[in-house]
Protein backbone atom coordinates (compact mmCIF):
# COMPACT_ATOMS: atom_id res chain seq x y z
CA UNK A 1 0.00 0.00 0.00
CA UNK A 2 1.35 3.52 -0.95
CA UNK A 3 1.55 5.44 2.62
CA UNK A 4 0.39 8.79 2.47
CA UNK A 5 -2.10 11.08 5.00
CA UNK A 6 -5.25 9.90 5.04
CA UNK A 7 -8.20 12.42 4.22
CA UNK A 8 -11.04 10.58 3.85
CA UNK A 9 -13.07 7.60 5.19
CA UNK A 10 -12.28 5.59 2.15
CA UNK A 11 -8.26 6.36 2.58
CA UNK A 12 -9.09 5.42 6.50
CA UNK A 13 -11.09 2.32 5.96
CA UNK A 14 -8.29 1.10 3.04
CA UNK A 15 -5.75 1.60 5.95
CA UNK A 16 -7.59 -0.26 8.68
CA UNK A 17 -7.94 -3.05 5.69
CA UNK A 18 -4.64 -2.91 5.40
CA UNK A 19 -3.37 -3.08 8.90
CA UNK A 20 -5.31 -5.90 9.94
CA UNK A 21 -3.73 -7.80 6.95
CA UNK A 22 -0.11 -7.09 8.21
CA UNK A 23 -1.32 -6.55 11.78
CA UNK A 24 1.16 -9.51 13.54
CA UNK A 25 4.04 -8.30 10.85
CA UNK A 26 7.71 -8.96 12.62
CA UNK A 27 8.77 -5.52 13.99
CA UNK A 28 12.32 -5.60 11.84
CA UNK A 29 10.55 -6.51 8.57
CA UNK A 30 9.29 -4.01 5.83
CA UNK A 31 5.75 -4.37 6.82
CA UNK A 32 6.18 -4.17 10.48
CA UNK A 33 7.55 -0.77 9.34
CA UNK A 34 4.47 -0.08 7.46
CA UNK A 35 2.32 -1.22 10.44
CA UNK A 36 3.46 1.03 12.55
CA UNK A 37 3.41 3.82 9.87
CA UNK A 38 -0.11 2.89 9.25
CA UNK A 39 -0.99 3.21 13.20
CA UNK A 40 -0.21 6.52 13.61
CA UNK A 41 -1.55 7.89 10.34
CA UNK A 42 -5.05 5.83 11.37
CA UNK A 43 -4.44 7.67 15.15
CA UNK A 44 -4.01 10.61 13.81
CA UNK A 45 -7.25 10.82 11.37
CA UNK A 46 -9.20 9.58 14.22
CA UNK A 47 -8.54 11.88 17.08
CA UNK A 48 -9.35 14.71 14.53
CA UNK A 49 -12.59 12.57 12.76
CA UNK A 50 -14.02 10.49 15.67
CA UNK A 51 -12.53 12.65 19.25
CA UNK A 52 -13.61 10.99 22.58
CA UNK A 53 -14.61 13.40 25.01
CA UNK A 54 -13.12 12.96 28.67
CA UNK A 55 -15.34 11.93 31.44
CA UNK A 56 -16.90 14.01 33.87
CA UNK A 57 -15.16 14.58 36.57
CA UNK A 58 -17.52 12.31 38.98
CA UNK A 59 -17.68 9.57 35.99
CA UNK A 60 -13.45 9.63 36.17
CA UNK A 61 -13.21 9.19 40.26
CA UNK A 62 -16.30 6.60 40.33
CA UNK A 63 -14.06 4.45 37.11
CA UNK A 64 -10.76 5.09 38.72
CA UNK A 65 -12.71 3.78 41.93
CA UNK A 66 -13.67 0.53 40.53
CA UNK A 67 -10.57 0.21 39.10
CA UNK A 68 -9.14 0.24 42.27
CA UNK A 69 -11.77 -1.87 43.67
CA UNK A 70 -12.29 1.04 46.21
CA UNK A 71 -14.83 1.97 48.44
CA UNK A 72 -17.09 5.26 49.07
CA UNK A 73 -15.74 5.19 52.62
CA UNK A 74 -12.07 4.70 51.51
CA UNK A 75 -12.76 7.40 49.03
CA UNK A 76 -14.15 9.58 52.21
CA UNK A 77 -10.96 9.10 53.78
CA UNK A 78 -9.11 11.01 51.43
CA UNK A 79 -11.91 13.53 51.22
CA UNK A 80 -12.28 14.17 54.74
CA UNK A 81 -16.10 13.24 54.99
CA UNK A 82 -18.54 10.54 54.26
CA UNK A 83 -21.40 13.18 53.81
CA UNK A 84 -19.05 15.09 50.73
CA UNK A 85 -18.65 11.50 49.10
CA UNK A 86 -22.37 11.21 49.07
CA UNK A 87 -22.86 15.23 47.93
CA UNK A 88 -20.38 15.18 45.15
CA UNK A 89 -22.10 12.02 43.65
CA UNK A 90 -25.66 13.16 43.71
CA UNK A 91 -23.69 16.29 42.28
CA UNK A 92 -25.19 18.43 44.75
CA UNK A 93 -21.09 19.72 46.16
CA UNK A 94 -19.07 20.95 43.22
CA UNK A 95 -15.11 19.26 43.74
CA UNK A 96 -12.65 22.18 45.13
CA UNK A 97 -9.65 23.10 44.77
CA UNK A 98 -8.06 20.76 47.53
CA UNK A 99 -10.37 17.78 46.80
CA UNK A 100 -8.89 17.81 42.91
CA UNK A 101 -5.50 18.14 44.36
CA UNK A 102 -5.93 14.94 46.63
CA UNK A 103 -8.11 13.21 43.86
CA UNK A 104 -5.02 13.97 41.71
CA UNK A 105 -2.75 12.29 44.22
CA UNK A 106 -3.99 9.47 45.62
CA UNK A 107 -5.94 8.25 42.79
CA UNK A 108 -3.62 9.59 40.05
CA UNK A 109 -6.49 11.16 38.31
CA UNK A 110 -5.71 13.50 35.65
CA UNK A 111 -5.96 17.02 36.55
CA UNK A 112 -7.96 17.75 33.21
CA UNK A 113 -10.05 15.02 33.79
CA UNK A 114 -11.13 16.55 37.44
CA UNK A 115 -11.55 20.60 36.92
CA UNK A 116 -13.79 19.82 33.61
CA UNK A 117 -17.34 20.74 33.65
CA UNK A 118 -20.03 19.08 34.82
Amino acid sequence: MELKVLKTEEDYNQALSRLEKIFHAPMDSKEGDEAELLTLLIEKYEEEHYPIEAPDPIEAIKFRMEQMGMTNKELAEILGYKSRVSEIFSRKRKLNLNMIRKLHEKLNIPYESLIANY
